[in-house]
């Protein structure tokens, strides 16, 4: 269905109703980059992603890991098990947001404690 195939349109992220403005703002959204970068090591149940992310409430992960199925980054599997279990885990165009992901991280962890405000102040 999807492919890793890029497609290059005449897109204006300024506009509110720009693909791309959308897609900006999906994964500048306070959980989505967490989610998608735990991901990133395969498969992982609800409860191993809301254990992992200090902070998110459950309905706020559910929420972004609905959104994120939504717009096609991320699968949701159901296994016929008492109680079901659930997976959730990247697709192939979920994939392609690893590689910048992990470079704003990096970013993130060399030069966060330049920046001025104190991480009490930042929520």
């Amino acid at each position: 269905m999807v492919t890793n195939k890029k497609i290059i349109l005449q897109t204006d992220p300024f506009d509110n109703n720009c693909p791309s403005r959308r897609a900006l703002d999906l994964i500048s959204d306070k959980w989505t980059s967490l989610i998608i970068y735990l991901l990133s090591d395969g498969p992982q149940r609800y409860t191993q992603l809301k254990r992992q992310i200090g902070g998110i409430s459950q309905k706020m992960l559910t929420q972004t890991l609905r959104k994120l199925e939504e717009e096609g980054l991320v699968t949701r599997t159901v296994y016929p098990t008492a109680p079901p279990s659930v997976e959730y885990a990247l697709t192939p165009l979920g994939e392609t947001l690893l590689e910048p992901l992990v470079r704003l991280l990096e970013w993130a962890q060399t030069f966060g404690l330049q920046m001025r405000s104190p991480a009490s102040e930042a929520v």
